[in-house]
């Protein structure tokens, strides 16, 4: 119930934005960005990432970060996850000053919705080599919710990191964030598991996507998230809920595509050619599939699954 009610809100305060079959939108979430140390998972993705961040930048596309995009819950200082990772936030700031950039904050980087927090952390940063202060992202407004609108059929698509209604991670964040910043962060270090976590229960993780699947059915909408860390790509007479899967797996990073009024599952990772020469590759693992297919007004839902 409280699912439902949080779904609905972020729906109604979404921001709108239309789209149409020229627009480009990549959809990521969950890279977890931290200060490089030894509890920094996305650390080992970062030259994969840039990689993956100059393709979408060079064919114009708009880049959705759906949440979790930087560790603010580890981390208190957000400078020294800048400073680690310069190479990506020098491509962000590229989408930014093109208007391509959309932040979705999730459950640990749930500060950005403080605009106070935003403007003293996000707007500029402080530039030792120049030894001056030096724009980052100025005016940046973060958001809950997006809802994508098609111009000519009025199809809609709600895009949100996921966290609403996970009790642990949304009305009780500030605890759970206390928690792992002083305590499981050590702890997964060692092989203990963040029960908070959806990444990490399973039995958590299925209870989220069944909620998310009734909210669906009711609502008739497709559906983009993270928070799981689990990409999902529905099957035939699947409901559309679609999930972005992380930035922080061992195999690669993953996101969400829609070019060209289809949507489709990529996989970026670093493979061996047959000279043994390693270089970063884009896998297509679902679709493309037309977004009409998943336009739930023009179909039976009764017959879906989760």
């Amino acid at each position: 119930m409280f699912t439902n009610r949080r779904l609905n809100e972020a729906y109604r305060t979404a921001t709108v934005k239309i789209f149409d079959k020229n627009s480009k939108f990549v959809f990521f979430s969950d890279t977890h960005r931290g200060d490089d140390s030894i509890s920094d998972e996305f650390a080992r993705n970062q030259a994969l990432m840039v990689s993956a961040l100059r393709y979408y930048y060079e064919r114009d596309y708009t880049y959705v970060e759906v949440g979790d995009g930087d560790e603010l819950w580890e981390h208190k200082s957000f400078k020294h996850i800048r400073t680690a990772h310069t190479d990506i936030f020098t491509v962000l700031k590229k989408f930014f000053q093109k208007d391509r950039m959309i932040i979705i904050y999730g459950n640990h980087n749930i500060c950005m919705k403080y605009p106070a927090y935003v403007r003293r952390n996000y707007y500029s940063f402080y530039d030792e080599y120049q030894d001056k202060q030096v724009a980052l992202f100025p005016k940046i407004k973060p958001i809950e919710a997006l809802v994508l609108k098609h111009s000519e059929t009025n199809q809609e698509i709600l895009v949100l990191h996921g966290h609403q209604g996970d009790f642990l991670n949304d009305q009780f964040w500030r605890p759970t964030m206390f928690a792992l910043r002083y305590f499981w962060k050590f702890m997964h270090l060692v092989g203990f598991r963040n029960p908070a976590s959806p990444a990490k229960n399973q039995s958590k993780r299925h209870k989220i996507e069944k909620n998310y699947a009734k909210w669906i059915e009711k609502n008739q909408k497709m559906l983009i998230c993270g928070h799981t860390h689990r990409f999902k790509f529905p099957k035939n007479g699947q409901y559309p809920y679609f999930n972005t899967g992380c930035g922080i797996h061992t195999k690669g990073v993953s996101c969400i595509e829609i070019v060209n009024d289809e949507v489709m599952l990529i996989q970026w990772r670093i493979e061996a050619n047959r000279q043994g020469i390693m270089h970063v590759v884009r896998n297509i693992i679902r679709g493309p599939r037309p977004i009409k297919e998943f336009d739930m007004r023009n179909h039976d839902v009764s017959n879906h699954t989760t």
